[in-house]
């Protein structure tokens, strides 16, 4: 009993040292009037989500990642979604219902903004920034509800330093809303429903991490004088919640049912689908079609190994999946096109990593003809201050060269400085010379060679 109560102690110490969230918790009031002040979207909130929307459309539209995030950045999404989740918290219905009709009216002037742009530019190439917000996967749905958990903790604490920002590059919401407006502009709808749904997932996981945060901050809840009036209010809630929770969970569901697939499609593919003598060129996983399909090449596969193969999809929980599997370049059936793609960008991927090691060894040239060049050179300008700064100095030549010490056969770089003068220069002013030679020429060692009087 003393050992359990000692473990209990020291967890509750721990927890007390280490996780307690009330010693840099904010004022309540503070934060939930800082929510309360992201909601509105009047004025500048409206016209900086416009800006934001261009800019994201922008980056989507000429593939810059670095665009996109600077939109994120800006865009002030992310105020009414964790409103939504403080009014299921708090039981507040008023903060609910501005919430939903700033989320709706954001929602309409981003992808009206969008649609309007990708509808004018005259690029209107399918960018891979772009088919990257069309199909959503189980890991969003985790990085919005963990990204949602930081952002209302930081929001509520007052070391809050560049997690918000994090939060909003984490979440990403601008990039799909801009995503949905491309599939209107161009009438691709499977763009636009699928961009959306990753744009729903993401607000209704957001909102639910705000709304558990606050639970656990044990925010207060609204307290109406009117205790009926207080229950209606919270059945609304309830009913709302759960209206917009439903559609998600269910959505949730199939995204997860089909990243299992896919995983238990590419470790069949690996373990199963390894013949001797014959390669994968490419595989295509289809969960809707519950269908695969495998390109190979070299040696022909028979068709009992075909069948062997496919009798073992069911331990793999690929039931009623058809395999599909092309052999040879031949194949009148076989995507020819998938092939060539695939060759041409491991020709273009090989060809870009032999240009940048070509274009680094001209740089590295360059460097060093440039320290041959500055070195061996003695130019009008090195002359005139030569002239101004030692007098009796005629003519200057310079020269690099190579230096072989015979007792150690270690060969040495070296410039040599000639110079005639009307006067031999003393020891000292000799010195001074070289010095400033090596220093104008950059060279790392220099010897000074000074010519006989060529004048009585």
């Amino acid at each position: 009993m003393e050992l359990n109560n000692r473990k209990k102690y020291l967890i509750r110490k721990f927890y007390d040292d280490y996780l307690d969230l009330n010693k840099s918790m904010e004022d309540e009031q503070l934060t939930v009037e800082s929510i309360r002040n992201g909601v509105e979207f009047r004025g500048a909130n409206l016209w900086i989500l416009v800006f934001a929307t261009f800019i994201a459309s922008l980056g989507l539209n000429v593939n810059s990642t670095a665009v996109i995030i600077g939109a994120m950045l800006i865009s002030p999404l992310m105020g009414p979604i964790m409103g939504v989740g403080l009014a299921i918290g708090i039981n507040d219905f008023e903060l609910m219902k501005r919430s939903l009709k700033s989320y709706f009216i954001a929602t309409v002037f981003s992808v009206t903004t969008a649609t309007i742009y990708f509808a004018f530019t005259p690029l209107d190439e399918v960018q891979s920034e772009l088919l990257a917000r069309t199909s959503p996967t189980i890991y969003d749905v985790f990085i919005a509800l963990v990204g949602g958990l930081a952002g209302i903790v930081a929001v509520a604490t007052k070391e809050k330093g560049n997690v918000i920002p994090g939060v909003a590059i984490a979440t990403a919401l601008m990039p799909p809303l801009c995503t949905a407006g491309f599939g209107l502009a161009t009438g691709n709808l499977l763009y636009f429903l699928g961009a959306f749904y990753l744009y729903f997932i993401n607000s209704v996981f957001i909102s639910l991490a705000t709304f558990l945060g606050v639970r656990f901050m044990k925010f207060k809840h609204k307290e109406f004088v009117d205790k009926n009036r207080e229950k209606l209010v919270r059945k609304y809630i309830v009913a709302i919640a759960l209206v917009t929770m439903c559609p998600a969970i269910y959505l949730t569901y199939g995204i997860v049912k089909e990243t299992f697939y896919q995983s238990a499609a590419n470790d069949y593919i690996t373990e199963e689908l390894q013949f001797p003598n014959s390669q994968i060129l490419s595989r295509e996983i289809s969960y809707h079609k519950r269908e695969i399909r495998v390109v190979m090449v070299g040696s022909e596969v028979s068709e009992e190994q075909i069948a062997s193969a496919e009798r073992k999809l069911e331990k793999y929980n690929l039931k009623n999946t058809k395999l599909v599997l092309f052999q040879g370049v031949n194949n009148g059936d076989m995507d020819i096109s998938n092939i060539k793609s695939m060759v041409m960008e491991d020709f273009y991927k090989k060809s870009e990593q032999k240009l940048a090691q070509q274009q680094r060894e001209i740089d590295s040239l360059r460097t060093q003809l440039d320290i041959y060049t500055r070195s061996g050179q003695a130019d009008t300008r090195l002359g005139g201050e030569m002239k101004a700064l030692f007098g009796g100095i005629k003519s200057v030549a310079l020269s690099r060269s190579i230096r072989l010490e015979l007792d150690s056969l270690k060969p040495d770089t070296l410039t040599f400085a000639i110079l005639q003068c009307s006067k031999t220069p003393s020891p000292a002013e000799k010195k001074r010379m070289a010095d400033w030679l090596k220093a104008r020429t950059n060279a790392k060692k220099l010897e000074l060679i000074v010519m006989g009087n060529t004048t009585k």
